[in-house]
Order: structure tokens, then sequence, then C-alpha cells
């Protein structure tokens, strides 16, 4: 139990080499989940994952219960604004993280002197925390998918539309419950709801006033949630990168290209980092991989698409050890890991580059045109227009498959289902004559006429593969699809794909209706790719109004959704000019 400066205690987990023969760097990983299993007769598996080659070469393990969680005592603060005007015994997770390495560094016998800070998810906004304490023992830290921005993006908001099946499933189903003592058992009283067709569940809840009714007030985070719709104060400070300035130890910033939940996260710490903190010693990482699949074995596929080689034990073996090793043991060299290690999809190759997004990169409009048409070239037609309707009783789904809950899957899913709905529009490109390489952030600029004052639009970057495609080893993959081996001839892969919630198109502190039937520009970013759209493939932009159950649906109506009642959703209709005064673009981050 590690006293921190207030007097509250902090649970904490170690595991030391029985060696006395040399001194040991301290791993440490922070997390509101657990430190379990509890009990000096009990022990965490680590054998069982690649960490065990953090024992055999001597680290000390530690693992703490964030303040307020589990076995430790204190008050839990969900994603705990930094405070950089601490005093005394002010505290916030960064301090916390301070006085726990102190304790450390000054009580375990045979330590180094030097500690490293790992995290995934939520355990990776604790890191980002610890890199801000610039305790003086702290060399390097590792935040992996870090919960960075919840309004903004990550796992419980995009661009201000909220992600109601993995918000209330994560906090209804057991996280959001209080603790009022320190304890080493979970939450008995978690919320149960049917969840054989998480479509169908979402849709008959309704409304998210229902969903408050569901959860009662005893969910203190969702209740707040409920109370600040807009960007304000409340979420501001809960954005982890007003921290990132004078960063002293080396920074690892980790995700996935396919991350259902955190890929925000990655890519806007690393720039947050690079763009406030420019003397840190800084690098990124991004895999092909889904949610903390870098941590596991292989990393070869997601779903239908394929990798051609085992990319989380690359990454673990060439990156996150080789890394840790250099600052905490003084072992390899800093050039040893580049500036920017991605993974290019398509080409299937990892790739360094000395910046990111790379020197030679060009943002380059795609033009959306009549007849589903995509082209470089602008519309040049006096009045054209795409149009239909939005119907919130009938969202379009996020994936075509029946889930008990979300996918991780749905990041690779092939698209072809969506487009054969009729609120779903498509705008595809002639075959591609040469490779198309792209590296960087996405940018959607729609001109938009909708008959209603709001409404969210979602637009998905998509590789079509040609009509003959299959993989070399096709009939050695799994079994996928009904009656045989997934059809990937024709197969739409979602490269990328983002929502906004249109009342926020000019800003998300002040949402501002649309007035029925005029034109108006909708901007915003998509998150970063690295992708190679192949020879004979062809682009493909499917621009959407709903995204269910991932995303909440849109009354349609400019208010406060979440006072919206199941009688406040509206039909509306809902045109995409491209003309040649009202050109809707993608932007694309092409390398040259």
């Amino acid at each position: 139990m590690i006293p921190m400066r207030d007097g509250v205690r902090l649970f904490t987990s170690i595991y030391a080499p029985k060696d006395k023969s040399e001194k040991h760097p301290i791993l440490m990983t922070r997390t509101p989940y657990s430190c379990s299993p509890y009990g000096n007769d009990k022990w965490t598996a680590f054998w069982e994952s690649y960490r065990k080659y953090y024992l055999r070469a001597g680290y000390i393990m530690v693992t703490q219960d964030v303040r307020g969680r589990w076995a430790s005592e204190g008050e839990f603060v969900d994603v705990r604004p930094f405070n950089k005007n601490k005093t005394g015994t002010s505290i916030d997770e960064a301090s916390d993280t301070y006085d726990a390495i102190d304790w450390l560094v000054n009580n375990l016998d045979n330590n180094n002197g030097r500690v490293g800070i790992m995290g995934i998810s939520y355990p990776g906004f604790y890191a980002t925390m610890a890199a801000a304490s610039n305790h003086p023992a702290l060399k390097a830290v590792s935040p992996q998918a870090p919960v960075t921005d919840w309004f903004m993006g990550d796992d419980f908001h995009h661009n201000g539309a909220l992600c109601i099946m993995d918000g209330f499933s994560f906090y209804a189903g057991g996280f959001g419950y209080p603790r009022p003592y320190p304890t080493k058992e979970g939450p008995k009283n978690a919320q149960t709801f049917p969840r054989n067709d998480n479509y169908k569940t979402f849709l008959d809840i309704g409304a998210l006033t229902n969903f408050m009714q569901l959860s009662g007030d005893s969910l203190a985070f969702w209740t707040q949630l409920n109370n600040h719709p807009n960007y304000d104060s409340f979420w501001q400070a809960r954005n982890a990168r007003v921290a990132m300035y004078d960063i002293k130890p080396a920074m690892l910033v980790v995700g996935g290209l396919f991350d259902a939940e955190d890929c925000f996260g990655a890519w806007n710490l690393y720039k947050a980092i690079q763009k406030q903190s420019a003397s840190t010693n800084s690098r990124l990482v991004m895999g092909p991989w889904y949610h903390g699949q870098w941590s596991r074995p292989d990393g070869s596929y997601l779903g239908n698409a394929r990798f051609g080689s085992r990319t989380a034990e690359w990454y673990q073996n060439n990156i996150e050890l080789p890394f840790f090793n250099k600052y905490l043991l003084d072992k390899g060299t800093d050039t040893a890991i580049a500036e920017a290690t991605v993974f290019q999809t398509g080409a299937n190759e990892w790739k360094q580059y000395a910046s990111w997004p790379p020197a030679n990169t060009v943002m380059k409009p795609i033009f959306l045109h009549a007849n589903k048409k995509l082209s470089w070239s602008k519309p040049l037609a006096k009045k054209s227009a795409t149009t239909y309707t939005s119907d919130p009783a009938h969202p379009v789904p996020y994936t075509e498959s029946v889930h008990f809950s979300r996918t991780r899957e749905y990041m690779t899913d092939d698209q072809r289902f969506a487009s054969r709905r009729p609120d779903v529009i498509e705008f595809k490109s002639e075959e591609l004559l040469e490779d198309l390489d792209l590296a960087g952030e996405l940018k959607a600029a729609l001109q938009v006429i909708i008959s209603n004052t709001d409404a969210d639009f979602v637009v998905k970057l998509i590789d079509e593969y040609p009509a003959d495609f299959k993989y070399a080893d096709y009939q050695a993959q799994p079994n996928r699809g009904v009656g045989g081996t997934y059809p990937m001839g024709g197969y739409q892969l979602l490269v990328r794909g983002e929502i906004m919630r249109g009342k926020f198109r000019k800003s998300f502190e002040t949402p501002v209706p649309f007035k029925p039937g005029k034109a108006e520009e909708v901007v915003f970013s998509l998150p970063d790719i690295a992708h190679r759209f192949q020879k004979g493939h062809r682009l493909v932009i499917q621009i959407q109004s709903s995204w269910f159950p991932l995303m909440d649906r849109n009354p349609q109506q400019f208010m406060d959704i979440y006072k919206a009642t199941d009688a406040d959703f509206k039909t509306a209709t809902i045109s995409i000019l491209h003309d040649a005064n009202h050109p809707s673009a993608i932007y694309l981050p092409v390398v040259q």
C-alpha cells in the first residue's frame, strides 16, 4: 500500500527477481482494471505472453490499482484532469505516478533507479499522465492505444456523436458502478439486458433518455456524460493532450490501424507531443491491429484481411523490447527504432519514416460526381446532387452480421452490404492503372442540403478488390462464409470510416442548426491511414447518415440529443452536392 502525498494509499503488486547480483530496472503499469490475482500465493501469468522476456531480462514488474479502484484507497475520477498548478497535497494522476515511482526507487532492493511505464487503452491514459509527472527516474513511457479525448475520438464519442454500444455496455456492464471501499472482488450489480442481437436491442431501447432510465443514477460518469452534450470545459479538461508539454522521458506511442476503440488516441497523442514538446524523444508505431492485438501472438490477419506476416511478434521483438532495454538497461541504440514505424496495408509491408506524416505526402482531393463516379477532376455540371432519405427508425447497421456485442472485425469488414441500401450512397473510381499509396490524415469536405435542422454524416474510404481476387493461400483460410471460405472477389475493404455530427460543423463548443434547404459545408477529419490501393483496385467512397448501434441515432432535429424522446426522431432528406459551384471531395494524403 504505497502512500501518496495526501495520505491515500494505492495497492501495488510487485514481482522482483530473486537474483541479487545486479540491479534491476522497474517496469510499471497503472490500471483501473485490477492488478489481480491478489494474494502472495497467486501469480500473474507472465509466462503466457511475451512479457516473459522482461522477466528473463531481470525486470522488476509492477502493477498498481489507480486511486479509487479495486484495492486502492481514495476516490476514482474518470480520466481525471491534469492539474498543472498542483501545490501541497493537491493531486492528479501525474502526481500519483510521481509518488509511486519515488517510493519504488527508494524502497525496492536492487533496483537500478530507472523506471519505465506502459499501458494499453485506459492504462494508456495513465501512462500518458505518467509522462507528465517528469520524475527523474522515469526514463521511458509507452502509451498504447491511449484514451486521449473521449469527446473528439476514442471509445465514447467521435466528433461529438456518442458511441452508444461501447459506452453504455462498458459502464452499465460493470465498470461504472461505485466502489465504496477498497475491494478485491468485481461489481455484483452490473446492468443486464437482452443482447442476442445488438442492433435490435439498442433500437428497441430507443432514445438516450431511455438508456438513462435503464442505468439509474448510480453511474456517475454516465450521468455527467449526459449533462455535457457539447465540448465544454468538462470535456476539454479531460483531453490528455493538455498535459503534453516539456515531456522528459523517451516516448513510444503505439496503436492499431484497425483499433475500434482508441485509434484516434494513438495518432493524436503522438502529434500533440510533436507539436507541444518538440524536444521530446518520441516515436510512433502503428500496426494492422485491433485493440491491443500487438500484445498478443500472431497479428497476421483481422477478419477477412490478411497481412502476410506475424506482425505482433515482429513489433514485440523489434520495437517494444528494444525500446525499454535501451532506456532502462543501456542495451541497443536510439537509431534502432525509426521516428515512425507504420505498417502499410495493401502492400503488407512495414515502413520506417523520418517523420509522420511522411515529408513527401501531399493532400489531394478526389471529387464526387454524378452517376456514382469518383474522379481527380472537379465536377463541371451546373447542378448535380445525389439524394437519399435517412430514417432513424431504420438506421444503417455498422456490420452485416447479427452480433451479441460490438465486433472488432468491423474495421476491415466487407462493405458491399451497405451499398445495397437506398440510404447509403456510393462513389467509385475507375480501376487504378498504377499503385496509389496514402499515408496520413484524411479530410472530408462535403457540400450538403438537408430538409431538417441536423444530421450525421458518415464517410467511409473503401478499397474494392478485383472480381477475381483470391489470397494465395485462399483454401487454407478459416471458414468465414456460408458454405465455404469468404468470397474475396470484389471485396470492399473498409480502410477508414468516421462520423461527423452535423451541428458541430462550425464549433464543437457551440453547435448551430442547419437551415433547411440551404447549401452548407461539412468538413471534418478522419483518422490517419497507411494503405496502398493496388493497381487494378478501385477507390470507393460511401456516405450515409447513421451507423448503428456503433453510434447513437441523431433525431435529425437541432436539440440536446441526450434529452430527446422517442417521438423526436424524424426522417430527413439529404442531398450531397457535386456540381461546379458546390464540389464535394475527400482529401487524400497521397505519397509522391
